[in-house]
């Protein structure tokens, strides 16, 4: 039927596009011998189970039409193994992103044409071939191949391609097992997988590739430079400092949004208005299709802050809680963070390479040898991580909270911003689990889950090979905290805080954590934790995600 509707809308355009691109997904599957042919009346016996195929259709960034023939994997029984191709997080391809940066290495994409059809699938099951397959109509067809949509195909996959790789001489770190790494003598090279996308940084990566079709027989497309990677636009400065930005991203949610409401967001200078509490809102809650659109934007969004618009972070943690029940006001808030993108589309995340001076990070150095801690709490190094190689790195976090965050619960929220080196790799804002009834407790939460993030990413650095200077740098406001975890003999006098006090202690103690102060206008997690005016949130945007070239130097970005 749905073949039919494509042929009539062909026809209605004067083209044959929808049909040639069925034609052309039909000859890369035959391509890669992906059924095995049993002729009309075949009956494969009990073992296979007979499923459904259908085409899903769509029309690319560039215009292209795509039909992608998909498997009904729905009608056969759940596997109790995992069947899933594991995907690189974000942060570990901007961390290889900056040591490729930092070691002159250059980065390079491509995409595995049809990757699931390099595998075989273990799944037996057939289908009966329909119209789409010409003068295969009515034949049974044995599925053979990885298909999209069997359950396992992912799985199955991710195998062939680990032991490709495996056999390219490349190792999955413990951190993270999509992150590869291989060893070059005086550095590492690193692979980034996201099931089908990968991103290789290396003095050489064209030879990657040309490996990967020559002596492996994949496909490869869209072999180049990164400038359009999982959603996220990339390129350099002209100073050649490399970036990864949204602003593509948030060109199609503009899109998105007027066909939507039929008109463009209103700019708006800030994503939400200073000391706004959408939890306190008593409008009218959506209809069904309220619901839908305030879903749709909130999903929008969370995935810009992924891509790195750290800027609306906290705005879009406050409305995502609402989605099960929005109501009026909070349409209204979620368009509001479209009008403020609409704005300030150019954000992006630049990889810039220079190690922070750490000259005005202050921390009282005491002997720690006759506290409760005494020379227990050093870093634990496991002996076979790989060797570091390449340059050092050093790692600077801001944590922040935000005492009475939410006006229903009472609970705090914490707010936590990561760099390595001079770049910002990671973020975190949400609410707190407990209830704290006082700034010291709220702060000394959020100072733990940052103490626990940083050792997350010191343990990620080391098991790429990064050398990691000996200590990181966590810089809060609150100074009562961060005496409290910087002195020995110091105590504490609430003892529900005692796990985190302890936590953050330990660090300090064990010599891989320096807890300073700073002032609160410094305090780039602020942003993270509270809706702020205009010129304090541009305080701190501005150098963290429109700045270019050397944020020392006058620039008008």
């Amino acid at each position: 039927f749905l073949h039919s509707r494509l042929v009539q809308l062909d026809e209605k355009n004067g083209n044959t596009k929808w049909q040639d691109a069925e034609k052309k997904e039909l000859d890369q599957l035959n391509e890669y011998k992906t059924f095995k042919d049993k002729g009309k009346g075949h009956d494969p016996g009990s073992a296979y189970t007979r499923i459904h195929v259908h085409f899903v259709y769509a029309v690319k960034h560039d215009l292209r039409h795509k039909a992608r023939l998909v498997a009904g994997g729905h009608m056969t029984d759940v596997d109790r193994e995992s069947n899933y191709s594991g995907v690189v997080s974000l942060r570990s391809m901007r961390l290889a992103l900056l040591v490729g940066e930092l070691n002159g290495l250059t980065p390079m994409v491509g995409d595995v044409g049809n990757a699931y059809l390099e595998a075989e699938t273990k799944e037996k099951v057939y289908f009966i071939a329909g119209p789409e397959f010409g003068h295969l109509q009515g034949h049974t067809m044995i599925i053979f191949k990885a298909l999209y949509g069997l359950r396992s195909s992912g799985a199955r996959y991710h195998e062939t391609m680990s032991r490709t790789l495996k056999d390219m001489g490349f190792k999955p770190t413990l951190a993270d097992p999509d992150l590869w790494y291989r060893d070059k003598d005086d550095h590492y090279e690193y692979l980034c997988v996201y099931v089908d996308d990968l991103m290789v940084l290396s003095k050489q990566p064209q030879e990657f590739f040309d490996t990967l079709m020559d002596k492996y027989g994949y496909i490869l497309k869209g072999v180049g430079p990164p400038e359009y990677h999982l959603g996220g636009d990339f390129g350099r400065d002209p100073d050649g400092t490399l970036f990864w930005g949204a602003k593509r991203y948030v060109s199609k949610l503009m899109g998105n949004y007027e066909r939507m409401f039929g008109s463009l967001p209103h700019k708006a200078p800030t994503p939400m208005v200073h000391e706004d509490h959408p939890e306190l809102d008593q409008s009218e809650l959506l209809d069904e299709f309220g619901v839908k659109k305030f879903q749709s934007l909130i999903g929008a969004l969370q995935w810009c802050v992924t891509l790195g618009r750290i800027d609306i972070a906290v705005t879009v943690m406050g409305l995502s809680r609402f989605r099960a029940a929005p109501r009026e006001g909070h349409l209204t808030r979620a368009q509001r963070v479209f009008g403020y993108l609409r704005k300030h589309p150019d954000a992006a995340i630049r990889f810039r390479k220079g190690i922070p001076d750490a000259s005005g990070f202050i921390m009282p150095e005491h002997d720690w040898m006759y506290s409760v801690y005494g020379t227990e709490c050093k870093e634990e190094k496991a002996n076979f991580l790989p060797e570091p190689k390449g340059k050092t790195v050093r790692t600077v976090t801001f944590v922040d909270a935000n005492l009475y965050h939410c006006k229903v619960t009472g609970k705090a929220a914490t707010g936590i911003l990561h760099l390595v080196n001079q770049t910002p790799i990671d973020w975190y804002t949400r609410k707190q689990a407990t209830v704290e009834t006082a700034t010291y407790g709220s702060e000394f939460v959020a100072a733990r889950t940052a103490t626990e993030q940083i050792m997350d990413i010191r343990f990620t650095l080391q098991a790429m090979g990064v050398p990691v200077e000996e200590a990181s740098y966590l810089l809060g406001d609150n100074k009562s905290v961060i005496t409290s975890s910087t002195i020995p003999h110091s105590l504490l006098s609430k003892r529900h805080n005692a796990l985190a006090y302890h936590r953050v202690r330990a660090a300090v103690a064990g010599g891989y954590l320096r807890f300073c102060h700073i002032n609160s206008n410094q305090n780039t997690a602020d942003m993270l934790t509270k809706a702020l005016n205009g010129n304090d949130l541009w305080a701190h945007v501005k150098y963290l995600l429109f700045w270019q070239g050397d944020t020392m130097k006058k620039n008008n970005g």
